[in-house]
């Protein structure tokens, strides 16, 4: 792990000025163009740790009113990103590999999706580094649960 990450740097320059978190949350979304879709908040960022959030909106919605899986998947892989952003060393890079969900309950409120390596994650040059994003709704009920593995190499000049 290192403080050198450029993402890291940004939000510790952000996090704590007014509209810090909502610019830097925008920044990400400019980035990473899909991620605006859901409208996410960056509550807390460090390595080894991410905590994004969403606001239940109608546009959310699935035929039922509640917030829609895909949403979820995607607030979980904001999560997950930006925790191997912070974490993973500059040096190296990080691409989705794949990710496993389980639904465990109606996500009727907003929700927070907050993001930690699985305990057997080693961070080193050509291994899966699996990522687990646990999703919570306002009553602190996990809405879903994602693992989702990272693979991870020495970046190529």
């Amino acid at each position: 792990m290192t403080d050198r990450s450029p993402i890291l740097s940004h939000w510790r320059r952000l996090q704590s000025k007014p509209g810090g978190r909502w610019l830097f949350a925008r920044a990400v979304c400019l980035r990473a163009p899909y991620f605006a879709t859901i409208k996410p908040s960056v509550n807390r960022l460090e390595p080894g740790f991410c905590e994004t959030g969403l606001t239940k909106r109608r546009r959310l919605h699935n035929h039922i009113g509640t917030v829609h899986a895909i949403a979820m998947c995607n607030l979980a892989e904001l999560a997950a990103g930006l925790m191997a952003e912070a974490t993973v060393r500059p040096a190296w890079r990080w691409i989705p590999k794949s990710m496993t969900v389980a639904y465990r309950a109606k996500a009727e409120t907003d929700l927070v999706a907050r993001a930690r390596p699985a305990e057997t994650a080693r961070l080193d040059d050509g291994v899966n580094y699996d990522v687990e994003v646990s999703i919570i709704d306002t009553r602190d009920t996990e809405v879903m649960h994602a693992t989702i593995t990272l693979w991870i190499t020495r970046a190529t000049a």
